[in-house]
């Protein structure tokens, strides 16, 4: 198993927002991770970008794991479907 203070990679996991529940790898810059990140995705067919804000920071199985939290007011609008009218965006 490799150590975590030696891996040039860390686990991003998006606590909430359009991609909650994922999860994606990312290097370390300069031995640190990215304090915001910017992700295109397509939701519903629409391509947009989605900006995240890193939060808390720990270790799982030897790799380090970093949640990062939905940055709405940044981010392209998540359109609603007019059939579901309980999607309104996202919230941290």
């Amino acid at each position: 198993m490799t150590d975590a203070r030696q891996d040039p990679e860390y686990i991003v996991e998006y606590a909430d927002g359009p991609l909650a529940g994922q999860t994606d790898r990312r290097f370390l810059v300069d031995g640190k991770v990215d304090e915001r990140i910017g992700v295109i995705a397509a939701v519903e067919g629409l391509e947009s970008t989605f900006w995240y804000v890193a939060g808390d920071e720990r270790e799982v199985e030897g790799q380090k794991l970093v949640s990062y939290h939905f940055d709405a007011p940044d981010s392209d609008p998540v359109e609603a479907d007019p059939e579901d009218e309980s999607i309104f965006g996202y919230g941290a």
